[in-house]
């Protein structure tokens, strides 16, 4: 990884805030540190330009977090979060601060559309693999000031109590029945759903950390075959039943291991609650020949020379040059699913998001 580049992209993104035009998120960080990390460094600062110019100006504090519960999930509080966690980061190790507000902050993992974690869940693969300097600390700094600023929970999401495994607890998913509106006010209809009390506890509780691990990693993996059968229903909002928990299970290594279960648990209600809340009732139906297409990328220019479908190299190298943000950070997590499972299939997600954003 050209480490350089990415912290030159780090410094230029840190002089904006954590959103833009009231509450999109800032995917700037976390898709540079995926094109930088799957060998596109040189593609970062020429998309910089074009991306910067729609983020608004870092946020102002207003007063110190003094009571974190009472300014937990208040935006307005954005500017003070981000200055609270520079300042923790500058006098703490990274390890010693994330792991404790990682606890105060994963029952709001819904904050900022999952974009909190997601953020997170970028910087602390950066510091685990890659090492520590001011920018990467800076950029954990802000991913927990933004979860901080709009801490938002999954409605109804507590501790797993049933026995499903992750197959059959994404199929047990129900809809909300008016599918409009963003995602605050969908996840607010969650609450009247008779079958979602159930389902948000319906996936087995890990009982050791290797458990934890391996559910996660089953969760990523069958959330991204899932978009290929309900992509077409939200393409943009589903990705982020990938990537949230992708987040999580990225960032499990730094973490307690007591934490691991209601980390699972957490990553489970965020998938459970963006599927429930965007994902059409009915399936699309692939064919066999779409889906090699679809990991090649054959909606836009021709493969690389030798390139072949199920290559992951040139499944990446086609997100990247989509350029869309969501599309990236797709590629990235289902790759992290294919190294883990071998499976092939769950590659050509990120060339169906290509063709459906």
């Amino acid at each position: 990884m050209d480490d350089g580049i990415l912290d030159e992209a780090y410094q230029r993104l840190h002089r904006t805030g954590p959103e833009f035009e009231g509450w999109l998120s800032n995917h700037g960080p976390m898709a540079v540190e995926a094109l930088v990390r799957h060998g596109h460094g040189t593609r970062v600062h020429r998309w910089l330009d074009d991306y910067l110019r729609r983020l608004d100006e870092l946020p102002r504090g207003l007063r110190p977090v003094d009571d974190w519960r009472d300014a937990l999930g208040d935006p307005r509080r954005a500017g003070d979060w981000l200055a609270h966690f520079d300042r923790e980061l500058r006098e703490h190790p990274w390890r010693e601060v994330l792991g404790t507000w990682w606890p105060r902050l994963l029952p709001g993992i819904a904050a900022g559309a999952t974009h909190g974690v997601i953020r997170v869940g970028h910087a602390v693969r950066v510091l685990r693999t890659d090492g520590v300097n001011p920018e990467r600390l800076a950029e954990l700094g802000q991913a927990l000031g933004y979860w901080a600023a709009r801490w938002q929970p999954v409605p109804g999401a507590g501790p797993l109590t049933g026995d499903a495994d992750v197959v059959t607890a994404l199929a047990a998913l129900p809809r909300i029945p008016e599918q409009a509106g963003g995602i605050r006010e969908r996840l607010g209809r969650l609450p009247g759903v008779p079958e979602w009390t159930g389902a948000v506890a319906a996936l087995r509780r890990p009982d050791t950390p290797a458990e934890a691990e391996r559910t996660l990693t089953q969760l990523v993996h069958r959330a991204g075959l899932d978009y290929l059968r309900y992509g077409h229903g939200n393409p943009v909002m589903l990705v982020h039943a990938v990537t949230a928990p992708t987040a999580v299970l990225r960032t499990l290594p730094a973490l307690d291991p007591a934490l691991w279960a209601p980390s699972v648990a957490a990553a489970w209600s965020a998938t459970a609650a963006v599927t429930s809340v965007y994902a059409p009732p009915a399936p699309a139906a692939l064919p066999t020949v779409a889906l090699r297409q679809l990991q090649l990328g054959a909606s836009d220019a021709a493969p690389r020379a030798g390139a072949v479908a199920g290559d992951p190299a040139e499944v990446f190298a086609r997100a990247a040059r989509h350029g869309d943000a969501h599309v990236v950070k797709l590629a990235d997590a289902v790759l992290d699913a294919h190294a883990a499972t071998g499976d092939e299939q769950v590659l050509a997600a990120a060339g169906y998001a290509g063709q459906l954003i």
